[in-house]
């Protein structure tokens, strides 16, 4: 008698699921923002709008935002100095009838938007008015928490509204910022594989080679990024946008953070204002290569060309605290493994900080 007809066995199958979530209409170039009432028909976003702003960037595009918005939809308006919890609980109080939020400025307009709409079940727009980090379309957002600052899991925009002459206007500072923070999508990616050796943690290799080709991409063509042009502000845009979409690939911010964030955290709690938070990267990244055995000679000569700093000084930090910031950076985010947290003495990360400084 033949068995080969009885199924007592449950036949296994490929299960393993992931929720990507990505921006569904992006538009970058010349007087893009334009395109903002064909966006808001196409996505179907509803008929009204509550638009977030921060003093300056309110009038550099805030306004003909609220004015492009207004010829179909109600909109309403918040201006915001700054974030954190009280901010984003206010706009959330305030934004909670509108049917999508609109954050128009940098990083802290940009986060509090993504932050307020996720919480409130709601899709968000992002008109970044600088490129100086890749959180204009990630879904991750940065808020100042006491003696630091909080990264956390939100959703990334419906939409990116990137008009490049707006951004190519804005200071050169920001840019390269946003350079920087790109280019140390190589260390990020670098760290996550050595946590993967070491710690099995689970990688994606799809993930990973779009951060590192957005990486090299804006390396290699370091010598075109030059102030206050919008092919400029095109090239880093795109990156920027890369580089959101690899995080959303890999459903963390894995591709685009490692111990060259970590540092860029630990320099925030110890000399906040500083600098940038893509200028401070790229410093992390020269000193992570070198801990990888790679190539930080050629991280440190983009950062040159583009005009990013390349030592503490250059943005006003001391050395010192720079030391501490390396040695402290094993706290930050405990959970991520890096190559700084494989035990850095006080005499090796001085050793470090002065190497920035050679040629």
């Amino acid at each position: 008698m033949s068995a080969d007809g009885i199924n007592v066995l449950k036949k296994q199958v490929f299960d393993k699921s992931k929720w990507m979530q990505l921006p569904r209409d992006v538009v970058i170039g010349h007087d893009a923002l334009v395109q903002l009432p064909a966006v808001c028909e196409d996505l179907k976003l509803g008929g009204s709008a509550y638009v977030i702003a921060g003093p300056r960037t309110m009038e550099v595009a805030g306004r003909k935002v609220v004015d492009l918005l207004a010829e179909s939809k109600s909109v309403e308006t918040a201006i915001i100095h700054s974030i954190s919890i009280e901010t984003i609980q206010e706009i959330e109080g305030k934004a909670g009838e509108a049917d999508f939020l609109v954050g128009v400025g940098g990083g802290t307009v940009i986060d509090t938007a993504k932050i307020a709409s996720f919480n409130l079940d709601r899709p968000f727009i992002s008109v970044p008015t600088a490129a100086s980090h890749d959180g204009i379309g990630s879904a991750r957002a940065s808020v100042p928490v006491e003696g630091g600052s909080a990264s956390l899991e939100a959703h990334p925009p419906m939409a990116i509204i990137a008009d490049t002459g707006i951004i190519a206007s804005a200071p050169h500072r920001l840019l390269a910022s946003g350079c920087a923070d790109i280019i140390s999508n190589y260390t990020a990616v670098l760290d996550w594989e050595l946590s993967q050796r070491l710690r099995g943690e689970a990688f994606s290799e799809y993930a990973a080679s779009l951060s590192r080709m957005t990486a090299e991409i804006l390396v290699k063509n370091a010598d075109l990024l030059k102030p206050n042009t919008e092919e400029s502000a095109w090239m880093v845009t795109k990156a920027l946008v890369s580089s959101g979409v690899a995080m959303s690939i890999a459903g963390s911010s894995r591709p685009a953070s490692g111990g060259e964030h970590k540092f860029s955290h630990a320099l925030d709690r110890l000399a906040p204002g500083k600098g940038l938070h893509g200028e401070q990267c790229g410093i992390g990244a020269i000193i992570t290569m070198y801990l990888h055995g790679g190539d930080w000679r050629s991280i440190r000569a983009s950062l040159r060309k583009i005009g990013a700093p390349v030592t503490p000084k250059e943005v006003g930090i001391d050395d010192e605290i720079a030391v501490q910031a390396l040695l402290e950076a094993k706290n930050i985010r405990p959970e991520r493994f890096t190559i700084l947290d494989m035990g850095l003495t006080p005499e090796r990360a001085r050793d470090l900080i002065k190497m920035l400084y050679k040629e």
